[in-house]
């Protein structure tokens, strides 16, 4: 299947699974803390600068956000999370929500855990690792930011985040730059490759 990933358009806010768009169609999701850079990778993905919305209030969205590809799949991104001076009630939402839509939605074929390469996983970055393993859904994880760090010290902190994340050998994690287009390709390599084996759960 040929996508042109530089075809997307935002089709919708959701806040639980049954609203999903209809019929379901191939779905990758991106997910990681606040202030990540998950909305800057993903605009970097399809060439779009606006279209997923970066904020400078991290934390501020808090709902499942459908961008339609190429008519073909599916981009979602999840609402940041970890973000200490969201409201107390925005914090406790965030769990359940995101749990029940990785339990529910239909035709999930990857969640693009991101990370920021400057530091080690947090424990939301570990619980939304469990969910997905309680959830079967498949996963990868992109490490942001490597940018604004030297060669030896990325280095250190990619080894470190294997080690944090129980990863083995090259796989599972791809270093990316918005600002210079590492991994991009990577990136976009995996994401065609789960559509065209039929992945997902």
């Amino acid at each position: 299947m040929k996508i042109d990933l530089t075809k997307a358009e935002f089709m919708r806010e959701i806040t639980r699974v049954d609203q999903a768009p209809t019929p379901p169609r191939p779905t990758i999701c991106f997910a990681g803390r606040s202030n990540v850079g998950k909305s800057t990778l993903l605009n970097s993905l399809v060439k779009k600068k606006g279209l997923a919305r970066t904020s400078s209030t991290p934390g501020r969205t808090q709902a499942i956000i459908y961008f339609d590809v190429d008519e073909k799949l599916h981009f979602v991104d999840l609402p940041g999370y970890g973000y200490a001076k969201a409201p107390e009630k925005v914090r406790l939402q965030w769990g359940p929500m995101v749990e029940r839509f990785l339990k529910g939605a239909e035709d999930l074929r990857l969640v693009i855990v991101i990370l920021d390469a400057r530091r080690t996983p947090s424990p939301e970055d570990l619980q939304l690792v469990q969910w997905l393993e309680q959830a079967d859904s498949p996963y990868i994880f992109a490490l942001t930011k490597t940018d604004k760090l030297t060669k030896k010290k990325l280095a250190a902190q990619i080894e470190a985040n294997r080690k944090a994340l129980g990863l083995e050998g090259s796989d599972g994690l791809i270093p990316f730059s918005s600002q210079t287009g590492r991994g991009r390709n990577e990136l976009i390599s995996v994401i065609l490759g789960t559509i065209e084996d039929g992945g997902g759960k």
